[in-house]
């Protein structure tokens, strides 16, 4: 069976530290599928759509890396794509508290799946879509913290 990670996650918007993320695990496996998720109940800055174009482009060149979106639970979806690994990125205690509780959910949901954490590099420990949305909103600069197709995306959204 392929080597596959499924990195899940609602990517409004893709961040450096996600790209951190997928970086260091890109050694890892032979296949990384950056899992845009679909949540009807969330309202999102950027449509599902929107958010795989931008994805696609960051990782365009890339070996191993394949970019999708899901509606539904992660540990189906895995199934379906033949992965046995959630990967998972933690910036501080408190992300490990909330991921912890869904891997133990994903556990018992589907024993054979395994989440892998890695932590966040110092650098991007701070990052996090929503805070990147608020400060793109009120028109300061974010192209720190995100790659440069989607700082575009941020300034032609927020400039409408």
């Amino acid at each position: 069976m392929k080597n596959i990670a499924v990195y899940p996650g609602s990517f409004d918007p893709f961040t450096n530290g996600h790209l951190d993320i997928i970086r260091r695990a890109h050694p890892l496996f032979e296949e990384i599928i950056i899992a845009v998720a679909i949540n009807s109940k969330k309202t999102s800055l950027f449509s599902p759509e929107e958010r795989v174009e931008m994805i696609s482009k960051v990782f365009r060149g890339w070996d191993k890396i394949k970019i999708d979106s899901f509606e539904g639970l992660t540990v189906d979806y895995c199934k379906e794509k033949n992965s046995r690994v959630i990967l998972r990125g933690l910036r501080a205690v408190t992300d490990f508290d909330y991921e912890y509780a869904i891997s133990l959910m994903n556990k018992k949901l589907a024993p054979e799946i395994e989440t892998y954490f890695l932590m966040a590099d110092n650098e991007y420990s701070f990052v996090s879509s929503t805070i990147v949305k608020e400060v793109a909103r009120h028109g300061r600069a974010v192209s720190n913290q995100v790659p440069d197709i989607v700082g575009e995306a941020l300034v032609k959204k927020f400039s409408v």
